[in-house]
């Protein structure tokens, strides 16, 4: 008996042991094996945040591990539109919506608008007017369709549905307030910032931006110290004059990278879902929808038959027969109505096509590029006043684009750093990018413009990339907006670089564009009844969230 109670003992403090090690593998040690100081000494030197783990996911969000593929490889090319030649490509590891961003969740995004920017004051209106999908894309000029127009977006009904009727624009600006909410959170979480302060001391004067936070943390909420420093961990700091702990930093690791649309590669990537179909290092097959097999029906024995995304399947066909409907849905579907991919993601193919970041190109560069590949970077940098002070946005200098199709959107808010491009100052005797615009870097599509060799960045825009039509809109004096078609008849081509890439197929199309591969493009202020998006987020650190093991020892 007390040898069996000695092993035991042995065997509880060897596993301890290991569960220590294990849990410091990716930490660092209490001292620098720089200079064999200690780290977070309350005598002073350097502080940094020892009991780190990893990325916490954030609300909505699912793991997707990074790896390589074959991008653009599609099974059908009816269009013959050389636009999906396959290229080998990497993607690190991310994080992405687990479903389609939902009208419930837009709503969410439009009253925390409405009640800090209310559009009762002139000079908010158009910030709450800019982010309103547009319900008329519902219309039919011989159907009827006014159901949708009149209750899709707000109807208790259709809470759970895919928001439509959003430009990329408007899916970018959601982004960047989904991430100011999810941050300004945490920090209430944590202690950091005045419990309730998201609800009590916001306004359109007073506002919380993430960014604002990390560069310039005395200027969020219009200046409010007792919002942003209210919390309790914030009031131990101060009551022992510690001024090290009273602000969060990035090195703390506690605030999330942004929230923001995926890439073309991330989108397609993850919609594959290949983990389900590799072996050791390799893909046993190809896959041609965010499931296996090649065909929409469920195999399985109990659901056979079924259909695993809503989608067009002939003229007229949009559900199937009454009774025993082929998909469930006749324009879109409640997420999570059909199965996940392997990755857990819903709604791959069917329900609603969504944006991605990038800018269209009929090409993809992977000789130049085979790592994380976008095009559309264009690089800004924090203004900076002449005190040296950043820059933020009040509520008399909030930036506003008039779109071409005559929209006014607010492009920053109040409490957001003003951006500027980068300079020669950033690009000085740089071998990786020479200026803030990159999205026409290498483009080489010579047949879609006729001043390729030519364009210069200040050129005129009669001399631009794309021979793309340019419809004028432009404020007259008494308010309203003149509103100008091309009517020329020599354009080349619709791409510019005013048009970005949306995937996958929606309740709209024919099976052929459910292949992840496939991709199409819209300008980017316009909007339809078959796009939506969802967003991803970076991934700091491991490739893995967990240890790899040799499959012979497992």
């Amino acid at each position: 008996m007390k040898n069996t109670f000695i092993f035991r003992s042995l065997l509880v403090v060897i596993i301890s042991v290991i569960l220590v090690s294990c849990n410091n593998s990716r930490n660092y040690s209490d001292s620098s094996r720089a200079t064999g100081w200690k780290f977070n000494s309350k005598e002073g030197g350097f502080q940094v945040n020892t009991n780190y783990r990893e990325q916490e996911t954030g609300p909505g969000l699912v793991f997707i591990e990074g790896g390589t593929f074959t991008m653009g490889r599609v099974q059908d090319d009816v269009m013959h539109d050389w636009n999906n030649t396959p290229t080998q490509q990497h993607v690190q590891s991310f994080y992405m919506d687990e479903t389609e961003v939902t009208n419930l969740m837009y709503l969410e995004y439009l009253d925390w608008i409405k009640q800090v920017f209310p559009p009762s004051e002139q000079k908010y209106r158009n910030i709450y007017n800019g982010a309103l999908p547009d319900t008329l894309v519902w219309r039919n000029r011989l159907g009827y369709d006014e159901v949708m127009v009149n209750n899709y977006l707000r109807h208790p009904s259709y809470a759970n549905y895919p928001v439509v009727g959003v430009n990329w624009i408007q899916s970018v600006e959601f982004s960047n307030w989904r991430t100011n909410r999810v941050n300004e959170s945490i920090l209430e979480e944590e202690g950091f910032t005045k419990r309730n302060v998201m609800y009590e001391d916001v306004s359109a004067e007073s506002t919380f931006d993430t960014e604002t936070y990390i560069n310039t943390p005395n200027q969020v909420y219009g200046g409010n110290d007792e919002a942003t420093r209210g919390g309790k961990r914030s009031e131990n700091y101060s009551k022992n004059n510690d001024s090290t702990g009273l602000y969060i930093r990035r090195k703390d690791g506690l605030l999330l990278p942004s929230y923001r649309l995926p890439t073309e590669a991330e989108w397609e990537y993850a919609a594959l879902g290949l983990v389900e179909i590799r072996s050791y290092n390799i893909y046993r097959g190809r896959k041609k929808y965010p499931w296996n097999g090649q065909y929409t029906r469920d195999g399985n024995r109990r659901k056979r038959g079924d259909q695993l995304a809503n989608f067009k399947q002939g003229d007229g066909d949009y559900g199937g027969i009454s009774g025993w409907s082929d998909d469930g849905a006749d324009i879109t579907a409640e997420v999570r109505t059909y199965a996940p991919n392997s990755f857990g993601l819903y709604d791959m193919a069917g329900n609603v096509a969504e944006w991605v970041a990038d800018v269209y190109r009929p090409i993809v560069d992977d000789e130049f590029n085979d790592f994380n590949y976008y095009r559309g970077n264009v690089y800004t940098k924090n203004a900076i006043n002449s005190d040296g002070t950043v820059k933020v946005v009040t509520t008399d200098s909030v930036v506003y684009d008039t779109l071409s199709n005559g929209r006014i959107v607010a492009r920053v808010l109040p409490g957001e750093i003003a951006q500027v491009p980068v300079d020669e100052n950033e690009t000085y005797l740089r071998t990786n990018f020479d200026q803030s615009e990159n999205r026409n870097y290498r483009d080489g599509d010579k047949s879609s413009g006729r001043y390729y060799e030519g364009f210069q960045e200040n050129d005129s825009p009669s001399k631009r990339m794309y021979n793309a039509p340019i419809h004028e809109v432009t404020p007259n004096e008494n308010g309203t907006l003149d509103k100008k078609y091309d009517e020329s008849d020599k354009r080349t081509t619709l791409v510019d670089d005013a048009v970005r890439v949306y995937k996958g197929g929606s309740w709209k199309d024919r099976a052929y564009w459910l292949d992840p591969a496939q991709r199409r493009y819209l300008p980017q202020d316009m909007s339809t009844d078959y796009i939506g998006f969802r967003n991803a987020m970076s991934r700091v650190g491991s490739k893995s969230k967990t240890k790899k093991t040799p499959k012979h020892r497992r």
